[in-house]
């Protein structure tokens, strides 16, 4: 039998054996497959690099630095990870004299006759560099406690880590602390989560020994044990009926009548535009570990467009003149206040509402308007103390950190210092953690939300955007005097 196949370059067809054709194609086969490990093999016996490591420590003190980015002339960004390492395998830079831009929100490096802010490095495969950096600002950025990669660029240098961080969290808003049963109890609002765009909208947490940070110093690493799913995923702990988001505030752990210990929390649900349509109290169930809810306070109508003052924002427990022991709700001063018992909790009629101060005067005299935060008892100075993101500042509109005191909760609040600024990104609701620093000493520590929200469009920092990032105050630091009345 015969096979046609069309002659090139001919209107004619030729007549080809079939065994001719199958040798013919054996042929080209074997020639391929010789070919073959001669285009494959240069790749696969080439190893890959390995990364340069570049080192961004604080001059001065040596101490590793988070966040801040090295970015090379053709826009590549590399950000420092909670150990303060870069790794660089970039291959067209290897061995080159390279120029990086530095920028470190509150950390950098002097600029140059052209006002350039960097520093020119030769990376090498292997190497290690470093790149001293300089603090403007008065808070010491510790590192992140949130989101996966805490020590990513570290790992890929070769350093194992020493503990493994939870699975399954990309991201975490604002975050609620409350001590609980010999626990430190945990919440954060919307969580975003790596299988999804979208995440967890009805709050997740955890928990950690009481004391957890052992040393107020980088690099950082928090034991989170997280509540997870059947599929060890983080889930939603306050499972609110109604469509939407879940936000909790207030959480606190109150008595009840049996002097058993109750975490409990005040809830609103969202819908729309980051719009409240309903309002009221949970209580922990310890059992099923997620918050379950007790009463209802409020629903949106037109008769009651907004919610009434509720046990919300942030809680600390004071003893009022006549030495009766109070919770206090605010978000950052106090707005209300109530006997610190389950029972007093919640009966709105026992809340107690309180005028927070609008403004907090800075030393020059301007006013300081809050926008979120906290505030806490510190033994070291034997004042109140707060943190708080200034509404509309600059150069960022919620990106603005200041500290104040009072010699009471209710105020007057004076002397507002900024602590921490950001280049056009925003860090609100700052949490203060007295619970995790010696209370009568000198350095406290506060969290905050580190996101492009309400900020002029940034580009997100890779690991770090929209995760919770912690810093230290030296509460003897000369800048934070300079702030106090003349009286200390």
């Amino acid at each position: 039998m015969d096979v046609s196949i069309p002659a090139i370059g001919t209107q004619h067809t030729r007549r080809v054996p079939v065994a001719v054709r199958w040798v013919c194609r054996a042929g080209v086969m074997r020639a391929m497959a010789a070919l073959v490990p001669v285009l494959v093999a240069p790749l696969a016996a080439t190893p890959a690099a390995e990364p340069c490591r570049i080192e961004i420590r604080e001059r001065g003190s040596g101490w590793p630095v988070p966040l801040v980015e090295l970015r090379t002339t053709h826009q590549v960004r590399l950000v420092s990870d909670n150990a303060g390492v870069v790794a660089l395998d970039l291959p067209e830079v290897m061995g080159v004299d390279s120029w990086f831009d530095v920028r470190g929100h509150g950390y950098g490096v002097p600029a140059d006759g052209f006002g350039n802010r960097g520093v020119r490095l030769v990376p090498r495969p292997g190497e290690t560099l470093r790149v001293e950096v300089e603090r403007t600002i008065v808070a010491r950025r510790l590192g992140r406690l949130t989101g996966a990669g805490l020590f990513a660029e570290d790992e890929r240098t070769g350093h194992a880590p020493t503990v493994r961080e939870p699975p399954g969290v990309f991201g975490c808003d604002s975050v609620q602390v409350a001590t609980h049963r010999g626990r430190l109890h945990w919440a954060w609002g919307d969580t975003t989560v790596p299988h999804y765009p979208l995440g967890v909208f009805d709050t997740t947490g955890g928990t950690t020994p009481l004391r957890p940070l052992t040393v107020a110093e980088p690099p950082l690493r928090l034991p989170f044990a997280l509540f997870t799913d059947g599929a060890s995923r983080p889930r939603g702990i306050c499972p609110m009926p109604g469509p939407g988001p879940t936000w909790i505030g207030g959480m606190v752990s109150l008595p009840d009548k049996a002097g058993v210990e109750r975490l409990v929390a005040s809830y609103v649900k969202i819908r729309d535009t980051l719009v409240g349509y309903e309002a009221g109290l949970c209580i922990w169930d310890d059992d099923a570990a997620t918050f379950r809810p007790h009463r209802v306070v409020w629903e949106k109508s037109a008769a009651a467009p907004e919610p009434p003052p509720l046990p919300d924002g942030h809680a600390v427990r004071w003893r009022d003149d006549a030495g009766d022991e109070q919770v206090l709700f605010g978000n950052p001063l106090p707005f209300l206040a109530c006997a610190a018992t389950l029972a007093a909790w919640e009966d709105p009629a026992a809340w107690r509402r309180l005028d927070a101060q609008p403004t907090i005067p800075a030393p020059d005299g301007r006013p300081v308007t809050p926008h979120r935060g906290s505030i806490a008892w510190n033994g070291f100075r034997g004042r109140w103390i707060t943190v708080f993101t200034e509404r509309f500042g600059k150069p960022s509109a919620f990106g603005e950190v200041w500290y104040a005191e009072a010699a009471a909760p209710t105020g007057p609040w004076g002397g507002a210092v900024k602590v921490l600024s950001h280049d056009n990104y925003s860090f609100y609701n700052p949490r203060l953690h007295p619970e995790l620093t010696d209370p009568a000493g000198p350095v406290v520590v506060f969290e905050g939300t580190y996101s492009t929200m309400f900020a002029a469009n940034p580009p997100p920092t890779p690991r770090y955007d929209y995760n919770q990032v912690l810093y230290r105050l030296d509460l003897d630091d000369p800048a934070l005097v300079a702030g106090r009345p003349a009286a200390d």
